[in-house]
């Protein structure tokens, strides 16, 4: 791949992960009855700041959980015949609770399809709200992100590479060229 483009630097990472804490709290009338689910893996970290900012904005404790969706994908066939399963840690009850789903890109919606069903097996929420960092376009299905932090429109033949420091050592957006 080549890289092409810096779409967003740590501080910018920061500011709209900041933002999306913001309109999460205005969005849900405070953090009551609110819980935070990572989508593997870099969902996950991204949860994690989120609730750190809520906590830092409204003094309220948010849990949040780790999902793997790699069950519920409808391509699981055709990733391996033996697919490797991270653990899902969702340490407390979803039933009636404000769900925000977090993942670091929308692409075609597929992983946020799977992960409806994966939190739907865990129980009945009141309501489940999608955050992505970055919506790249192209979806395949009618699903919407309630809290985006950067819309960047992009060709197929385009990568968005999210890097965080929790899992990569390093924390920015770029766009590279297959």
């Amino acid at each position: 791949m080549q890289y092409k483009a810096q779409i967003m630097d740590e501080a910018a990472l920061a500011r709209a992960l900041t933002r999306m804490s913001h309109q999460i709290l205005e969005k849900n009338h405070g953090a009551q009855d609110l819980c935070l689910i990572g989508i593997r893996t870099r969902g996950v970290p991204l949860a994690c700041r989120i609730a750190e900012n809520i906590r830092a904005i409204d003094g309220g404790q948010i849990p949040v959980g780790e999902l793997d969706i790699t069950l519920y994908r409808d391509d699981l066939d055709r990733i391996s015949p033996d697919p490797h399963l991270n653990a899902t840690d969702v340490p407390f009850s979803v039933e009636g609770k404000t769900v925000v789903l977090v993942d670091d890109v929308i692409y075609t919606g597929r992983t946020a399809r799977a992960a409806l069903d994966a939190v739907m097996a865990l129980g009945r929420p009141a309501r489940v709200q999608l955050c992505v960092l970055i919506d790249r376009g192209h979806l395949e299905l009618p699903i919407k992100a309630t809290y985006v932090g950067k819309n960047i429109p992009t060709g197929r033949d385009e990568v968005v590479s999210v890097r965080l420091e929790e899992a990569d050592g390093q924390t920015g957006v770029a766009i590279y060229q297959r």
